[in-house]
């Protein structure tokens, strides 16, 4: 008996080691070449240090973000941008897809480009947008990443790529619309370790935090005031990006409570938050901290 008892020991030690020790893989999945990054590249960056294979997939090339620039061309530049914030994130891949910037649709064809994309990574997480935003491409984004969400394990949906034998967590990435209900933050990342590495990878977007987004909220005259030299620029976006990620709400610290224990999460500066969706696994707090290993106290 004493001998049964130490192998039954032994067999549970190794499972649990071997689960542990098990590296997962995680998509996140964005309308263009920077979504994932400033939602979720503090986070990424921290998996990709504990050695976890992460992708970022934006479903456009970006090829409209530009005020003087489009087409194949901006395409081009953003792909690059992607593969260059994907190196400075540490990530394992950054793919964009051929389909053009604001006419992204929930179509068929879109979907199942997705769910070829969540099986081909092995997908144990996949990480969206709400289907609620200001910009059509994130909405639908958002819902095609829905519409995937059942279809990942269904054999007879896209069959020439196996289906998943589980369905993945599926995660909503946050954002700050209160329609028709707020982001909920379900499970929240403190990034103080990985800060800097986040805004390395929205650095390297110059393209959107230099040019880009900087027209959006004012024109030309908003981009002048855009600082010139690579230190200077990478200072000014370090201020931004500090200040969002430094955003953090009484329900996010409720959160960060729950996950880090209340002496940590006082220490917290810098967060990054996360909504369970309803598709796919329903997680109890242990799965969570399974999934999210840097959680455990």
């Amino acid at each position: 008996m004493k001998n049964i008892a130490l192998v039954l020991f032994t067999l549970i030690t190794f499972s649990m080691v071997n689960a542990q020790e098990r590296k997962l893989n995680i998509i996140a999945i964005g309308a263009h070449p920077d979504d994932c990054d400033s939602k979720f590249g503090g986070t990424a960056a921290l998996f990709a240090k504990m050695g976890h294979n992460i992708k970022f997939l934006a479903l456009t090339s970006g090829d409209a973000g530009h005020q003087s620039e489009g087409g194949g061309a901006l395409g081009n530049r953003r792909r690059e941008e992607a593969k260059n914030a994907g190196k400075a994130l540490g990530i394992a891949a950054y793919q964009t897809l051929d389909n053009h910037d604001g006419e992204l649709l929930p179509s068929l064809a879109v979907r199942h480009q997705v769910i070829r994309a969540i099986r081909e990574w092995d997908a144990d997480i996949v990480l969206g947008l709400r289907p609620n935003d200001y910009h059509p491409d994130h909405r639908n984004a958002g819902k095609v990443v829905v519409d995937a969400s059942y279809m990942v394990i269904v054999p007879n949906v896209c069959p020439d790529t196996p289906p998943l034998s589980k369905n993945p967590l599926f995660l909503y990435m946050q954002d700050r619309f209160e329609k028709p209900y707020p982001h909920q933050a379900d499970v929240v990342v403190a990034i103080d370790e990985t800060i800097e590495l986040k805004i390395d990878g929205l650095h390297a977007h110059t393209s959107q935090m230099y040019e880009w987004l900087p027209w959006t909220n004012g024109g030309d005259a908003s981009v002048a005031k855009i600082p010139t030299s690579p230190k200077e620029r990478r200072a000014w976006l370090a201020e931004r990006t500090k200040n969002r990620s430094g955003s953090i709400s009484p329900e996010k610290l409720v959160a960060l409570v729950k996950w880090y224990g209340k002496d940590a999460a006082k220490k917290v500066k810098y967060v990054e938050s996360f909504e369970v969706a309803e598709y796919g696994m329903q997680p109890s707090d242990e799965d969570l901290r399974a999934f999210f290993p840097m959680l455990k106290k």
